[in-house]
C-alpha cells in the first residue's frame, strides 16, 4: 500500500511539474514570439514559430471546446482507471509514467483552450512542413508512441490482465 502511494505521490509531482513547463513554454512563446518573425534555431529545419490553433491536430475541428473538454475528460478518467488498476511494481512503471505523462499533455491543451480560447503553438520542423506543435503535444505524441511499443513488444496480454474488470471480480 506504501508503494502505491509513493508512486501516485510522484505521478502527481510529475503530472504537475510537466503541466508547468507546458504551460511556462507557452507564456514564452507568447511574450517573446507573438507578432514576430519565426526565431530559427537550426536553419532551414527548426523554427520556433508563434501561432493560435483553435482546433485540434492539424487545426481539424475549429471551435469545438465542449467536444475537446470531453475527449481531455475520457483520455483522463481512463489513465487514472488504468493507474489505479496497474500494480505498483518497476515492471508497470513505464506504463503510469506515460498515462502521466498523456493526462499532462491533455491538461495543458485544455488549460489553454479554456483560458485563452485557442491553443498556444511554437515548435515547427520547417525541413519536412510539419504542423506546429507544443510541449503537450509532445507529451502526447511520445507518450503514444512508447505505449505501442511496449504493448507490441515487452508487455504480454496477461501482463495487462490486471486492467480487466473480470479479472479483479474473479480474484476477489
Amino acid at each position: 500500500m506504501k508503494q502505491k502511494t509513493n508512486l501516485i505521490i510522484g505521478l502527481f509531482i510529475g503530472f504537475f511539474c510537466a503541466i508547468g513547463l507546458d504551460q511556462w513554454t507557452k507564456l514564452l512563446a507568447v511574450r517573446h514570439l507573438m507578432g514576430q518573425k519565426p526565431y530559427s534555431i537550426w536553419n532551414g529545419v527548426f523554427e520556433l514559430y508563434y501561432t493560435e490553433n483553435r482546433g485540434a491536430a492539424f487545426g481539424m475541428l475549429q471551435g469545438k471546446q465542449y467536444f475537446f473538454l470531453l475527449i481531455a475528460v475520457l483520455v483522463l478518467a481512463c489513465a487514472i482507471y488504468a493507474i489505479s488498476r496497474m500494480p505498483a511494481t518497476i515492471k508497470y512503471l513505464p506504463l503510469h509514467v506515460i498515462a502521466m505523462f498523456l493526462c499532462a499533455g491533455a491538461v495543458g491543451n485544455m488549460i489553454d483552450r479554456f483560458s485563452r480560447g485557442y491553443v498556444v503553438d511554437f515548435l515547427y520542423f520547417k525541413l519536412i512542413d510539419f504542423p506546429i506543435f507544443n510541449v503537450a503535444d509532445c507529451y502526447v505524441t511520445v507518450s503514444m508512441f512508447f505505449f505501442l511499443l511496449l504493448f507490441l513488444f515487452h508487455y504480454k496480454e496477461e501482463d495487462l490482465q490486471c486492467l480487466s474488470y473480470r479479472k479483479k471480480e474473479e480474484q476477489a
